[in-house]
């Protein structure tokens, strides 16, 4: 794939259907913080403030592509979920509102 091919695959995840099935990735990630926070609460020590943004979860779910990729660089469909979760987490984290 080309990577004009990755970004198109990806803008088609992103504001596409994906988007109509599960809302806004702002609502979205926000959710998976929500349920990830005491999760992660476990492994840190008491009373450690533990607080996921929506820009975090784009950020670990990124991290779990690129792990994905240094598995197997071939699987072209983590190549083009990283770039998708790479512009949802820009988008939240600089304030934008295009879905």
């Amino acid at each position: 794939m080309t990577r004009k091919a990755i970004l198109e695959a990806a803008e088609k995840c992103v504001c596409g259907q994906r988007a109509e099935d599960y809302g806004t990735p702002e609502d979205s990630f926000g959710l998976i913080a929500e349920l990830w926070t005491p999760v992660i609460r476990k492994c840190v020590p008491p009373g450690a403030d533990v607080c996921i943004l929506p820009e975090t979860v784009a950020l670990m779910m990124a991290l779990l592509k690129v792990a994905r990729i240094a598995a197997n660089p071939n699987h072209m469909d983590s190549w083009v979920d990283l770039a998708g979760y790479a512009a949802c987490g820009g988008e939240i984290a600089g304030g934008g509102h295009d879905t």
